[in-house]
């Protein structure tokens, strides 16, 4: 846990093709791509993590996933985190989850605040909108894989001009370039 008087860190983790695609879940799966490196990676990400925040589709994908998948630490742990969702929609949650009452980015900022480790963000969409508009996302993961989809929907498609400082890339032998970028805010 993180015992210092700094915020927390609100980290992004998104995949993404390279001419842009997020919304194509076949290009992520297989061996090709699941190996050591890209396990010990996410692992590491997950494990400095104490918080989940999800918007309501990974929320929905990752419940009916995540809970039926053997035991192993990296299951596990996910499975135990506290989730908070972001949605207008959702009337209940399941999987150790709260759906987030009124203002999102109000109530973000306040979770930054609290004790605790970093807050991990999987998926992108509507709630990065929202999150970058307000300078909450400290660091964004993005998994640059070697893959051309041709079709999707696109990163982040219709925000604003947004300034990002390139922190450091790491390179996977199977492709997979991940480049960190922090907020000029």
């Amino acid at each position: 846990m993180n015992t210092h008087t700094n915020p927390r860190k609100l980290v992004e983790s998104t995949f993404v093709t390279l001419d842009g695609v997020i919304s194509n879940p076949q290009v992520w799966g297989g061996p090709k791509y699941w190996d050591e490196e890209y396990m010990r990676y996410a692992g590491d990400m997950l494990f400095a993590a104490d918080t989940l925040l999800l918007g309501r589709e990974t929320y929905e994908g990752f419940a009916a996933v995540w809970p039926t998948r053997p035991s192993d630490p990296y299951t596990d742990r996910i499975n135990a985190l506290p989730k908070h969702v972001a949605s207008r929609t959702l009337g209940q949650t399941t999987w150790n989850a709260s759906v987030i009452e009124g203002d999102v980015a109000e109530y973000v900022a306040e979770l930054k605040q609290q004790p605790g480790a970093d807050i991990l963000k999987f998926g992108t969409g509507e709630l990065d909108r929202t999150l970058l508009e307000h300078g909450l996302i400290d660091e964004l993961h993005l998994w640059v894989f070697p893959v051309i989809a041709g079709a999707g929907e696109r990163l982040l498609e219709g925000i604003d001009t947004t300034h990002l400082t390139l922190q450091r890339t790491t390179t996977f032998a199977s492709g997979i370039v991940i480049h960190v970028y922090a907020s000029q805010g």
